[in-house]
């Protein structure tokens, strides 16, 4: 089998949902990560609830949309970012100075880059969504 990425799966589906607009969706694989990628998705208000489901072959989610993503998107390589450094991102992958939001993964956990900014640290991008 071949090795997916999780990240990049979890995006992709969740695009190609919203897309069609569809309420929910299920993402598998699954993995800590994606876990703190949709928990900081949620708390920004981009999907609703969502469902952990453990099957014994990597886990799935059930996932509730809300129709506000326009596009999102894994980030590969993971750049790194230093704190100061999150304004030519921005302008690469967000549409618009005050849209949308880049996620970062820091040493306190997966959080989006206007949260990093505030407490100064810099981390691995590895995704968008506006």
């Amino acid at each position: 089998m071949p090795a997916t990425n999780i990240i990049s799966n979890l995006f992709n589906t969740i695009y190609n949902n919203e897309a069609r607009r569809r309420t929910e969706c299920v993402i598998l694989p699954t993995s800590k990560l994606a876990v703190e990628v949709l928990k900081t998705l949620k708390n920004h208000n981009y999907v609703g609830e969502y469902e952990h489901i453990e099957d014994n072959r990597g886990g799935k989610f059930k996932l509730k949309l809300l129709a506000h993503i326009t596009k999102c998107g894994a980030i590969t390589p993971r750049f790194k970012v230093k704190k100061g450094e999150y304004t030519g991102w921005e302008q690469q992958y967000l549409p618009a100075y005050n849209k949308g939001m880049l996620l970062v993964t820091t040493n306190q956990g997966v959080m989006s880059h206007h949260d990093a900014e505030s407490k100064g640290i810099g981390g691995f991008l590895i995704g968008y969504v506006y």
